[in-house]
C-alpha cells in the first residue's frame, strides 16, 4: 500500500516544524506528512547535547516569524529551543503528522502523473509514499557523523576523545584537563561551559583564530519593549531591530573590513587580561564575516580566560601522544579528555538519490533557483538558512514561497513548477564562504548563478522582496 499526501516534508526539526506550521495556516485543506529519520523531533536541538549548547543567533530571529519568543534570553540554551520547537508543533496540531524512524533514501519524479514516488526505510521494512510536492527540511549536515580530521597518533592517546555531535551522557570532566580542538561556535560554547562546571582546566586549541563578539544574554531593550507593547508587537519590533543591526554589521564588515577588524579587536582587548596576545588568538587572517562570526553571551569565554580556568593555544597539531597532544611548536598539551569540535560533514538533502523521469539527478550539475529549488527538478523545494544571519529568517521565507506557489498552482490549474536551466547564466560555487565544512563539500552542492534569481545574496531584506513579494510566474519558473 502506498501512502499519498499533497505535500511531503522531510525533517522534523526547526525547519520542518516551521514549514508544516505555515502550511497548515495558509493551506488548511491540504494533506501533508513529516518524515523524520530519528525517533524524536527537534533535529539539531535534540541531537546536540554537549555542555552549554545554545543558539548562535538571537532568538528574535531564530524564532519563527509567526510565534513570538517570550523568554528574556536573546541567546537561549538548547533545551529551551527544543521546547519552543515542540510547543510550536503541538500548537499547530502537527504531532500526529510526524512519522518517526522514516529514513528517505530515494525520490523519483514522474511528469506523466506529476508526482514524486519516495522510498523510505523504516524499522518494519521499506515503504513507498507519493506526493505532489517534496519539501526537504533535513538541514545541511550529516546527522550520523561529525567531521574529525585524521590526527596522527590518535590511537596512542590513553584519554577519552569525544565529538560534540555525539556527546556521551556519562562523560565526567570534573577535575580533568580538557582540550577542545576548534575555534568555531561549538568550541567557544564548550570551553566556558566546561571550565565553569568543574574541569581542572580547559584549553581551546585552534589552528586559526575566529572573530568572537560578546553580546548580552538578556537584551534589556527587548524586555522593556515586551512590557510596553506586549509579546506579539514587541516580537515584531525586536525581530526587525535585530535584523537591522545584524545586516548593518555584516555590510559594514564587508565594505570596511579593516575598520570592522579594528573595532572587534578593541572590544576583545577590553575583555581580556592586560597584556594578552589578542593578535595571535583573536585576530584571524581573513576578514570579518568571510566565515561566520561567533557570539558569546555576557563575555563568558573571556571571563573564563581572565579567571585562569581556560586558555587559548594557537598552533598546529603534530601528533597525539599517550598523555595529550604535541604541537608543531614542540609544546605538549596534557589532556585527560580531548573534544574534537572540528566541524560537520555537509550532506545535501539528506543524501537521497533523486531521479526525474528516470534520469538520475547529479545535484552538483544543477543550479539553485532563489536558493530554494533546483533547476530541472519539478515540485522540489529545499530549506537552507543563512550563513551570516539566523537560519530561521530564510526558513520562514521558503515556507511563504511554498504557500504562494501552491496557491498559484491552484489558481492556474497547473500541477507543477520547475526552474528552467538558463545556459547563459554563469555557474558559480553555491556559497562564497571559506569555512572548512563548506569548502570540503562545494563539489557536491548545487551551483549558484551570477545573476538573479540564481544568485545567492545572503541578504534577508533582498530575499524578502524577491521571495515574499515578487511574482511567482517570473519568466524563469516553468509550469505544467
Amino acid at each position: 500500500m502506498t501512502n499519498h499526501v499533497d505535500v511531503l516534508i522531510v525533517g522534523a526539526g526547526l525547519s520542518g516544524i516551521g514549514a508544516a506550521a505555515q502550511l497548515t495556516r495558509e493551506h488548511p485543506g491540504r494533506s501533508f506528512a513529516i518524515l523524520e529519520k530519528r525517533g524524536v523531533s527537534g533535529g539539531t536541538w535534540d541531537l546536540f547535547r554537549y555542555p552549554g549548547v545554545r543558539s548562535d543567533s538571537d532568538m528574535f530571529t531564530l524564532g519563527y516569524r509567526f510565534k513570538p519568543w517570550t523568554d528574556e534570553r536573546s541567546l537561549a540554551d538548547g533545551p529551551s529551543i527544543l521546547a519552543y520547537v515542540r510547543e510550536t508543533a503541538t500548537e499547530h496540531g502537527l504531532d500526529d503528522h510526524i512519522h518517526y524512524d522514516h529514513d528517505v533514501t530515494s525520490a523519483s519524479w514522474d511528469s506523466g502523473s506529476a508526482r514524486w514516488t519516495v522510498t523510505i526505510t523504516t524499522p518494519t521494512g521499506s515503504q513507498e509514499w507519493t506526493t505532489d510536492l517534496l519539501w526537504m527540511c533535513s538541514g545541511y549536515y550529516d546527522y550520523d557523523e561529525g567531521f574529525t580530521p585524521d590526527f596522527a597518533g590518535l590511537g596512542e592517546f590513553t584519554g577519552q576523545v569525544v565529538h560534540p555531535q555525539h556527546w556521551p551522557a556519562d562523560l565526567d570532566h570534573a577535575g580533568k584537563k580538557v582540550v577542545v580542538i576548534g575555534s568555531g561556535a561549538t568550541a567557544v560554547t564548550l570551553v566556558p561551559a566546561l571550565a565553569a562546571s568543574g574541569a581542572e582546566h580547559v584549553t581551546m586549541l585552534q589552528r586559526t583564530p575566529t572573530y568572537v563578539l560578546s553580546v548580552p544574554s538578556v537584551d534589556k531593550l527587548a524586555v522593556g519593549l515586551r512590557r510596553a507593547l506586549g509579546p506579539k508587537a514587541s516580537h515584531v519590533a525586536n525581530r526587525w531591530r535585530n535584523i537591522t543591526v545584524s545586516t548593518a554589521l555584516y555590510q559594514f564588515s564587508q565594505r570596511r573590513p579593516a575598520a570592522a577588524r579594528k573595532l572587534i579587536r578593541r572590544l576583545n582587548t577590553s575583555l581580556l587580561p592586560a597584556g594578552y596576545d589578542v593578535d595571535t588568538h583573536f585576530n584571524p587572517p581573513y576578514d570579518p564575516w568571510d566565515q561566520r562570526m561567533c557570539l558569546v553571551p555576557d563575555s563568558d569565554l573571556f571571563n573564563e580566560i581572565r579567571r585562569g580556568r581556560a586558555s587559548v593555544v594557537t598552533d598546529a597539531i603534530d601528533t597525539f601522544t599517550p598523555t595529550g597532544i604535541r604541537l608543531a611548536s614542540g609544546e605538549e598539551l596534557e589532556a585527560d579528555v580531548v573534544v574534537t569540535a572540528t566541524g560537520l560533514n555537509l550532506l545535501a538533502f539528506g543524501g537521497i538519490a533523486l531521479t526525474v523521469d528516470g534520469a538520475p539527478v547529479d545535484v552538483a550539475d544543477t543550479m539553485a533557483y532563489k536558493a530554494l529549488m533546483l533547476s530541472g527538478v519539478p515540485n522540489f523545494v529545499f530549506t537552507i538558512g543563512y550563513t551570516n544571519a539566523s537560519w530561521t529568517l530564510k526558513a520562514d521565507l521558503v515556507a511563504e514561497f511554498v504557500c504562494r506557489l501552491l496557491s498559484h498552482l491552484d489558481k492556474t490549474g497547473r500541477r507543477y513548477a520547475v526552474a528552467r536551466p538558463d545556459p547563459a547564466v554563469r555557474p558559480m560555487p553555491f556559497m562564497d564562504f571559506t569555512a572548512g565544512y563548506v569548502l570540503r563539500a562545494l563539489d557536491r552542492l548545487p551551483k549558484q548563478g551570477d545573476v538573479e534569481p540564481w544568485q545567492l545574496k545572503q541578504n534577508y531584506v533582498y530575499d524578502m522582496l524577491k521571495i515574499r513579494r515578487a511574482p511567482i510566474d517570473d519568466g524563469v519558473l516553468g509550469f505544467g
